[in-house]
This record gives structure tokens, sequence and C-alpha cells, in this order.
């Protein structure tokens, strides 16, 4: 007897938009490093240099050739990486455990799922922002002794970020529309004697991420609060101690557009597959694959604060 549409079909198409509308608010790196599809599991970064940022002549004259401008240049390769986890709904929490649980427990199992795939994206997303080695002198600063911004007497938190919005605007040409901040240098700025005297006379509230980003004339700052824990339950700041200014298009369009960054994702990804019955447990099993790779398409647009804290 020939299979119908329903049994060929791998995919779950509801938990899929469940998967693929999963949201964390603590999870930052997508500002970084904003999602674009792709259709490939390898090929090159397009990466751009300041001629991405330039500003062309589009002028020509009678029987003259026109001007061709491309989109960035492949730079390094990436290669997808196939992230996949199961969620499980125990039969206990469901009245029938010969039939597939509600479409709430389902939603319950691939949003537990996804909690964890977006985290380990965002670990690997701080990696790459915050490793210096990625960034050449000119695009980096490691603070030390009354610098830091701990050293309330003596730290100038404003003067570091104008630095390095300049380092960014004289390699190519704009300045840079996001910080981010991690949760140890987020708290040394808003208690910096320096920044609440700047809003002693607009506001008596405590020092927020948008007061901030209106100040150092930034479209966001967002804040890095995310902690992971090994095996032996030791926990660990994702960002560190860290602030990166970058620039990132506010809507992008594709991976032409220039950035910091972007997170390649394979097309239709996140996927939910339909879910199965595994005896030995006595659950129904939701399996969630999250096929991507974050890269670093323009570093020159970056800036690395290290060890502002």
């Amino acid at each position: 007897m020939p299979m119908n549409l329903s049994q060929v079909r791998v995919v779950d198409p509801i938990l899929s938009n469940v998967a693929q509308g999963y949201r964390n608010a603590d999870l930052v790196g997508f500002k970084l490093f904003p999602g674009i599809p792709v259709q490939t599991s390898g090929g090159q970064v397009i990466e751009f240099g300041r001629e991405s940022f330039k500003l062309y002549s589009a002028r020509r004259a009678p029987g003259s050739n026109t001007r061709r401008i491309d989109f960035g240049y492949l730079g390094n390769p990436f290669a997808l990486v196939q992230d996949s986890l199961e969620g499980k709904v125990p039969t206990e929490w469901s009245r029938n455990a010969s039939q597939v649980p509600g479409i709430d427990l389902g939603q319950r199992a691939v949003t537990t799922t996804m909690r964890s795939l977006t985290l380990s994206l965002e670990n690997e997303q701080a990696q790459l922002a915050t490793n210096a080695a990625n960034y050449d002198n000119n695009h980096k600063v490691a603070l030390t002794g009354t610098n830091k911004w701990s050293d309330y007497g003596h730290s100038n938190p404003t003067g570091d970020i104008e630095t390095g919005r300049e380092a960014i605007r004289a390699s190519v040409g704009i300045y840079p529309n996001t910080l981010l901040l991690s949760a140890l240098a987020f708290k040394a700025v808003k208690n910096h004697p320096g920044i609440i005297d700047r809003f002693k006379y607009t506001s008596r509230d405590s020092v927020t991420s948008e007061m901030l980003a209106q100040m150092w004339s930034l479209d966001q700052v967002v804040i890095g609060g995310a902690v992971v824990f090994d095996d032996a339950n030791a926990s660990a700041d994702v960002w560190g101690n860290n602030a990166v200014l970058a620039y990132v298009p506010r809507q992008s369009s594709g991976m032409e557009d220039p950035s910091f960054g972007y997170t390649y994702t394979m097309q239709g990804h996140p996927l939910a597959e339909q879910p199965y019955y595994d005896n030995n447990a006595k659950s129904w099993i939701y399996p969630v694959t999250y096929e991507r790779a974050p890269v670093l398409s323009g570093i020159l647009s970056g800036y690395l604060i290290q060890d502002p804290a």
C-alpha cells in the first residue's frame, strides 16, 4: 500500500514555525550577527572592506562605459554546522499514550529544545566577536589599571567609546550603530559617576541601555547577560568582560549588505521533524535540527574593548 503525503513528510510544518519563531530576549548575538538564509552547507563568506562603503561616481559621458561595483568579495570559507536535539514528552504528561500529544505539549518540547540550541549559537557568536585575534591593532584595545571602567576615579568610558567610533568611521566611512556590553561591562558603566553625572538633570532613574544609546549616538546598546554551565556546574559569562562596537544594517535584505557579521542559516531552519514514540522511554520524542554558522563579514566595521570592568 503506497504511503500518503502525511506519512512521507518528515518535517512538521506547524512545529517548525514554532522553532523558527522562537526568540529568547536574554540572547543578543543576533544583534551583531543577524540571520541570513543560505541554500548550501558551505562556501565562501562574502566579506566587506572599505570599498563596500565608499562613494562611487555614477555619472557617465555619452558613449562611455558604465562603471560597475561589487558587493563585497569572496573571503574565508564557511561550513554550516548541524546541531540537533530532541525534546521529550513523557506519556505521563499526556492522557492518551497511543496518540501524539496535543500541540501545546509539542510547542513546549520544541521551545525547550530551541532554548538550548540558541544558547549554543550565542556562545559561538560571542567567541567570534570577542576574540582579539580577529581584529587588527587599530580596532581593539585592552584596558588595564586605572583605565578600567570599574576605576571610577580615573577611567573614561565615553572617551573609550568615542575612540572606537572614530576608528570605525576612519576605516569604513560610517559610524557604528550597535554596542554590545557584557553584563560585567554594563554593571561598571551604569554605576560610573561620570555616566551618572550626565543624566543627573534629566533623569532620576538608573542608567539604562536606552539612555546609553542616546548619549553615545547609537541605534542600540544591548546587554549580553547569558551564562553557561559546564558538566561540573561551574558557570561562565558567555560574553565575558568585553564591549563590542559594530555597524550592523538595521534591516538587511541579504548577505550582500555590508555588516560586521551574519549568521548563515540553512533555508528552512531551524526545523522540527514529526514526533515519534520511544517505547523504552515511554515518551514522545520531538527532534529539532538547526544548521547554521556565525561568520565575520566586515571586521573593519567592528571595535573590541577588552577587560573594561
